[in-house]
């Protein structure tokens, strides 16, 4: 008598049905987990974006008020005694970065590959793909509304990061 050994092993159908399953498993795994990283990488650019604003309202704030305030123990602030504050924004005529010497020379400049408070690197070396916007407006009742008070200027820098969010980060200059 001969009797029929059990064949071992796996059909063919067998085959593509579990490779079928193991696809849709590992889709299901993968939508998962690469969202997942994606997100873990914005927290460093935000961490970034913040120290870059950090350095440039630091920048900023070591500025005088106006061009007309006197940065010598403040004995002559603009608007006062006959000593009007600028009327414009922005910098005065040809004036570069490194000669800015009051708040408001800084509205409107996009910053992409200067300097970064003075350093011998460039900024674009230090924050690959990161983009900066600064405004400066007068402010003088502190509501984040341009008005004709000349108490204060409102100094916000929008920075762009790598995945093209944006974040911005606002103070207060006073005439002081």
């Amino acid at each position: 008598m001969h009797f029929k050994t059990a064949q071992k092993g796996f059909t063919l159908i067998e085959l593509v049905i579990g490779i079928v399953v193991f696809s849709i498993a590992m889709t299901m795994v993968f939508s998962v987990i690469i969202p997942r990283s994606q997100d873990s990488v914005d927290p460093i650019y935000q961490v970034r974006a913040a120290k870059l604003a950090s350095a440039l309202l630091d920048e900023i704030g070591g500025k005088a008020f106006d061009e007309n305030s006197n940065t010598t123990l403040g004995l002559r602030r603009c608007d006062e005694n006959s000593n009007p504050c600028s009327t414009t924004l922005g910098a005065d005529g040809a004036e570069t970065r490194d000669r800015f010497n009051d708040v408001d020379d800084y509205h409107g400049i996009e910053i992409d590959g200067l300097l970064l408070n003075h350093a011998t690197q460039s900024y674009q070396d230090l924050y690959k793909n990161y983009e900066l916007a600064v405004s400066v407006i007068y402010d003088g009742d502190y509501n984040g509304v341009a008005d004709s008070s000349r108490k204060a200027k409102l100094i916000t820098i929008t920075v762009t990061m790598p995945n093209q969010e944006s974040v911005s980060f606002a103070t207060y200059r006073s005439n002081y």
